[in-house]
């Protein structure tokens, strides 16, 4: 399942404190992306490697860990990325 390999993917590169996967790809039955395999998922992590990033930054860390999985089995991918001090 494509939630798991991304939570791997994430806790490998970053050990978050806190991680959480949505797949909304349900809710994007029919569209283009969807029949093309990628699925539709948003992601919520707190890590220490994103102190001090800016958004861009954070986002590109993201998709670097997810590497492969950007390719074919996520087509939208939401990223809310904060550093610990910012949970708050």
């Amino acid at each position: 399942m494509t939630t798991n390999l991304i939570k791997t993917a994430l806790t490998d590169a970053f050990h978050p404190e806190v991680l959480e996967i949505l797949d909304n790809s349900a809710a994007h039955a029919g569209h283009a992306g969807a029949r093309s395999g990628g699925g539709h998922y948003h992601v919520t992590i707190v890590a220490e490697a994103f102190e001090g990033k800016s958004l861009v930054q954070r986002h590109q860390l993201v998709y670097k860990a997810l590497g492969e999985l950007m390719k074919q089995q996520i087509h939208a991918l939401g990223i809310n990325a904060l550093s610990p001090s910012e949970q708050n």
